[in-house]
């Protein structure tokens, strides 16, 4: 036979879950009928700054002419792009670090860096040209302004919940449903791609000014992904 007091809790947890159930399911309402999909809007933009670093780099035994070589250069480095209005310039890492071979120490290594920002491309490219006199580039990579890239985004995502609505008032046509409602929407801006980069140039050191790169801006593609979820209407 069962016993008494276990048959009692039982009984007990059963007429819980009876009182408790129907204010859950209250609660909680049924849903029918939810599509999820999502559209995307792109737009070409012209790259309007370029970025470019460059470096000053040193091996040898003597740590404190290093210093002094790759202090200098940078100096020098800076009161030549100051020259250039509407150029932004900062100097970047700075690493001391030793070298070795066949495990063991042979000098250290001096670096520093620095980055240049400009919207012209052509006064970037002719401050490059002097500086790498001295100097050698790191890198140059093309991109959209801050500024820019907030006003297209700001259109695009105004052009993709449009597109979402056409999309949705379709679905909803082509079911033969009086109407929907939206559930949930999500905007992403973070689909756009990397900066892209100029093709990497070598370092250079003549005594004349070295011609300047030819950079070309061109584009990139900027877009926004509206994704969210919508509930027909029951006729």
């Amino acid at each position: 036979m069962p016993n008494p007091g276990s048959l009692a809790r039982s009984i007990a947890i059963f007429l819980l879950c009876v009182l408790v159930w129907p204010t859950w399911a209250k609660d909680t309402p049924l849903t029918y009928d939810r599509i999820e999909f999502s559209v995307v809007s792109t737009r070409q933009v012209e790259n309007d700054t370029l970025v470019a670093t460059l470096y000053v780099q040193r091996e040898g035994e003597d740590t404190g002419k290093l210093v002094d070589e790759v202090n200098r250069s940078i100096q020098w480095g800076l009161a030549q792009a100051r020259k250039s209005s509407g150029l932004e310039v900062q100097t970047l890492d700075y690493h001391t670090s030793p070298v070795y071979r066949n495990q063991k120490l042979q000098g250290w290594r001096v670096r520093q860096s620095m980055r240049l920002e400009s919207r012209d491309s052509s006064q970037l490219s002719q401050i490059i040209g002097i500086l790498q006199e001295r100097l050698a580039v790191g890198s140059i990579q093309y991109d959209v302004s801050r500024e820019r890239r907030s006003q297209v985004e700001s259109e695009l995502i105004g052009e993709a919940i449009k597109e979402f609505t056409k999309r949705a008032e379709l679905i909803t046509a082509q079911l033969k449903r009086n109407g929907y409602r939206l559930v949930k929407m999500n905007v992403d801006t973070s689909g756009s791609p990397p900066p892209r980069r100029a093709p990497q140039l070598m370092a250079m050191r003549a005594q004349a000014t070295v011609t300047p790169p030819a950079l070309e801006a061109g584009t990139q593609s900027l877009q926004v992904r509206v994704s969210g979820t919508i509930e027909l209407k029951l006729n």
